[in-house]
């Protein structure tokens, strides 16, 4: 059986099965590795307003496509809404700017980035009061913030719109009123964390996943001083077993396994090779035994990193997802 390189969206776009993702690259990073990423062979790109890369990477695919190198329909590129802008008045304020700093007339997909809402401050993308606590913004109506992601479709700013985050209560509300489709959702998800139920929603409902923090994201885990719980995915037993067998490294091994369930992955890199690795999945099949064996590696909730607590006092939000 030959991998897909592809996942048929509802709108009837190709999105590339492997993206490359930008969360916590720095624009000086994101340049050098966006560079090496296209020439890689990369086509899909994730970023989001509240990575503060988006004018980085514009600068990079505009070179790429002034020198005819790529076409821009080649090109997937998704960015998301941030959580200040989760009111339905700010959608287009905010795809605009993102459509002017990737320097781009359209989104590939544009997604919603939290169910919650946060306060607009000023400039603040997470805006804070004195005791660190994060401002957020109760009033958060995710049926007219859905209309409105749907205009930004028929005004031609964005091909296919979806959401990230969002837990299986909250889609179904946005289902029942949808009249376009809600293409994708992007979730954590990794070898620890397979999602399992939520995945199975949204293969029923036609809406593609798409995995972030596909590695479990070392970064965070130790950000979060959740080293304890979580264990480095690479050197997991199992995992370096397999990566062995078949002489691939333990992300190919954890990639490999997304991608084998029709899931979408963007793992982030600035290294070289990790980044020219990483993509070096399509000649080479996992057997169904070692899938049985990796899939049992599953620990449920329990093994969820990103789970805003960065965001001091986030649960308190009535669309709190977890």
């Amino acid at each position: 059986m030959v991998m897909k390189k592809f996942i048929s969206l509802p709108t009837g776009q190709q999105m590339p099965i492997l993206g490359f993702g930008t969360w916590q690259a720095s624009e000086d990073e994101i340049e050098t590795a966006l560079d090496i990423a296209l020439e890689a062979g990369y086509r899909h790109i994730d970023t989001a307003t509240v990575y503060l890369n988006e004018k980085a990477i514009g600068k990079v695919l505009k070179k790429w496509l002034d020198s005819g190198k790529i076409q821009r329909s080649e090109l997937f590129i998704v960015t998301k809404l941030p959580p200040i802008g989760n009111r339905p008045g700010d959608v287009e304020k905010w795809i605009k700017k993102s459509l002017i700093n990737l320097q781009l007339d359209y989104i590939d997909l544009y997604l919603v980035h939290v169910p919650f809402t946060l306060e607009e401050v000023g400039e603040e993308l997470h805006p804070t009061n004195e005791k660190g606590e994060i401002r957020f913004d109760t009033s958060t109506d995710h049926v007219k913030v859905w209309k409105e992601m749907e205009e930004q479709v028929k005004q031609g700013r964005a091909k296919a719109i979806g959401l990230s985050n969002f837990n299986e209560t909250q889609i179904s509300k946005i289902l029942s009123i949808a009249s376009l489709p809600i293409s994708n959702l992007q979730i954590e998800l990794h070898l620890y964390f397979q999602q399992l139920e939520l995945v199975e929603f949204c293969k029923s409902n036609n809406i593609s996943v798409t995995a972030y923090s596909p590695l479990g994201s070392r970064g965070l885990v130790k950000l979060l001083g959740k080293t304890d719980v979580l264990p480095d995915l690479f050197t997991n037993p199992i995992v370096s077993k397999i990566a062995q067998k078949y002489n691939k490294s333990p992300a190919q091994i954890l990639l490999k396994h997304i991608l084998h369930k029709n899931i979408a992955a963007i793992p982030k890199s600035i290294n070289a090779q990790r980044i020219k690795e990483n993509i070096q999945l399509f000649d080479w099949q996992l057997e169904d035994k070692d899938i049985n064996e990796l899939n049992a590696l599953n620990e449920g909730k329990s093994a969820r990193i990103c789970d805003f607590s960065f965001f001091k006092g986030i649960e308190k939000h009535p669309e709190f997802p977890f």
